[in-house]
């Protein structure tokens, strides 16, 4: 096997370029694994235009990208090619899904700290992330990655599929985020006094779509889903599961829930676009004492005054983080082998997620430069092997 190996590297805001890299020597409790698929997340992009670095120093100060280039891809399948002698439940030809956060299980470390003690994976405190926060990601020939961090795909599911894994962990732990939080109406309620009626959901790209599908799939919510999108063809893959497209043509989203639910607003609104100018609505949207699920970053634009409007409105705040969940016996992270799961069985569908395929690492320059704006785009996965 060869030294060296190729990668897409970051090397300033926009600019990115296939470089030789040394190969990754996997430690005692690593495998060296051969990337599959690679999706392209909202986080990369955001990364990739320098609207974003997460990338701290110990004392949380940024570490730009002239001092340390970045490797992205967090959303990572791929195939085991060998394994380190501490690593006895896998073998080279594994096909493997890749949780991307790197916590106390990863790192062997014991006792575990508080976050990881009770399942905050993403809140460790010796947490980093392939991809996002220094430690080279998907978007590679190799990676090496912790054994607990790889979940076995015990199926034939496209290993573009696959990769959809890690987001869709990302909205299962979202919704479970709203079923744990001390809030008035519930999603699953005792009785129906305070179950939630409507739930707006504000984006039907890859978040939103799947925001729904694992309400009807998985938690079985068979109340109103109102869905935003500017994107009709985005909202018409939504209908087979019964959702009804808000149209704000005339106004604003914010009139467009007042319209559809006569005044009552909606119980649970979650935001999966992270845009400003519907953030601002959020006051029109949401009941009293309604749940407000942050999911989408960004919202740039908005002002800060609008969360006054919010405030007197008295909601429940969830704003979760990542894929985080606790570890199953063999220290592997239980909600990602849930959301593959699902995605085997064919509980969630991502098939049509998935519009656009590069088939090498000079293709994703293309998507992230300008491929992304394309008619019908909705998701882009690098296919590298």
């Amino acid at each position: 096997m060869s030294e060296t190996m190729r990668a897409l590297v970051l090397t300033a805001p926009e600019r990115m370029e296939v470089r030789e890299l040394p190969l990754p020597l996997p430690r005692p409790n690593e495998a060296l694994v051969r990337v599959s698929a690679v999706g392209l997340c909202g986080t990369d992009f955001h990364i990739f235009s320098g609207e974003a670095n997460y990338h701290f120093d110990r004392r949380g100060r940024v570490v730009p990208l002239s001092v340390h280039s970045q490797v992205l891809g967090h959303e990572v399948t791929g195939v085991v090619e060998e394994v380190g002698p501490e690593v006895s439940d896998l073998a080279p030809g594994a096909r493997v899904a890749i949780d991307q956060g790197l916590n106390c299980v990863s790192f062997g470390r014991e006792p575990l700290c508080e976050y990881c003690e009770t399942g905050d994976s993403h809140q460790c405190e010796h947490y980093a992330e392939y991809g996002i926060t220094g430690p080279n990601g998907g978007l590679a020939e190799y990676m090496a990655v912790p054994a607990p961090n790889l979940v076995r795909i015990e199926s034939d599911l496209d290993c573009a599929f696959a990769a959809m894994t890690e987001p869709l962990g990302c909205v299962m732990h979202a919704l479970e985020s709203v079923e744990r939080a001390v809030t008035r109406y519930r999603l699953r309620p005792a009785g129906d006094e305070r179950a939630v009626r409507t739930v707006v959901v504000c984006g039907a790209g890859p978040a939103g779509n799947l925001f729904v599908q694992a309400l009807r799939g998985v938690l079985g919510f068979d109340g109103r889903i109102l869905v935003s999108d500017p994107e009709p063809s985005k909202l018409a893959l939504l209908a087979p599961l019964g959702i009804e497209p808000l149209d704000s043509s005339a106004g604003s989203v914010g009139d467009a829930v007042q319209e559809a639910t006569g005044g009552r607003r909606a119980e649970l609104v979650i935001d999966a676009c992270g845009a400003g100018s519907v953030f601002e609505q959020m006051p029109a949207m949401i009941r009293k004492q309604a749940t407000l699920l942050l999911y989408g970053q960004g919202h740039a634009g908005a002002r800060l005054g609008v969360l006054t409007g919010v405030q007197f409105r008295e909601p429940t705040f969830v704003a979760p983080v990542g894929a985080s969940g606790g570890f199953d016996p063999d220290g592997r992270p239980s909600i990602y082998r849930r959301a593959l799961g699902l995605l085997e069985e064919g509980v969630v569908d991502v098939s049509p997620l998935v519009t656009h395929r590069m088939g090498d690492l000079a293709a994703v320059v293309g998507a992230f430069r300008t491929g992304h704006r394309e008619p019908g785009y909705i998701k882009g996965v690098a296919v590298l092997g």
